[in-house]
């Protein structure tokens, strides 16, 4: 299969403009791909949902998926997540689902970048070894950094601002050219100020923290 290769060009990011209500969740398969029951859930195929406050199986919480549209569809009462193996994870106590709606779109962004994701190692050396051992700890929170065109009348940037003021999560969309879709949520930090150097454009700085891992697809 020949390599696809995406550019940062005809990109669309879309900002959470509404979230659902709480649809509980009873349990969560380990499978692949999870199968998660909900009565009367009321998603549909190619929904976008938040896992919330998910207890035991950590591995899902705080993230955004997509619902299974082909290999396992949706019924009245179960949903697949897209993709998603959870063969290998914890086992599913208690949480919740919630319909994402991404009605804003960000139109003024510049360039950007990514950070953390890494993971903190622990030391596992004991006075039997002769040489030191680690094992991974918690990975780090991954952050995006957006570079913007500043105009404090855009309204993504105003939704942003609102999002950072009162301390809110939001969901956030890539849709690249290619199909790929990247999707996570996170906490946002956006004072609106301008900045930027002598006879250049006005920049503003926009920063997502992730409240969990991102969820990656290679097609729309």
């Amino acid at each position: 299969m020949a390599l696809v290769i995406a550019k940062w060009s005809n990109v669309r990011v879309g900002i959470q403009s509404a979230l659902g209500a709480d649809k509980a969740i009873s349990a969560i398969t380990k499978a692949n791909p999870a199968t998660v029951s909900a009565t009367a859930h009321g998603f549909t195929q190619a929904d976008f949902i938040l896992m919330d406050d998910i207890e035991g199986m950590f591995q899902l919480d705080s993230r955004v998926f997509r619902v299974e549209a082909n290999a396992s569809p949706p019924d009245a009462n179960s949903f697949s997540l897209e993709s998603e193996n959870s063969t290998l994870y914890d086992t599913f106590v208690s949480g919740n689902a919630k319909l994402v709606t991404f009605g804003t779109n960000m139109r003024s962004a510049v360039g950007l970048t990514a950070n953390g994701g890494d993971s903190t190692f622990l030391d596992a050396t004991t006075i039997h070894d002769n040489i030191r051992k680690q094992i991974p700890g918690l990975p780090n929170a991954i952050s995006y950094a957006f570079e913007n065109i500043w105009d404090p009348a855009d309204g993504a940037l105003q939704a942003m601002k609102e999002a950072s003021d009162n301390q809110a999560q939001r969901a956030i969309k890539f849709l690249f050219a290619g199909g790929q879709v990247v999707v996570f949520s996170g906490f946002v930090d956006c004072t609106l100020l301008p900045l930027g150097t002598a006879q250049e454009i006005v920049k503003c700085n926009v920063t997502f923290t992730m409240n969990g891992r991102p969820t990656i697809y290679a097609t729309s």
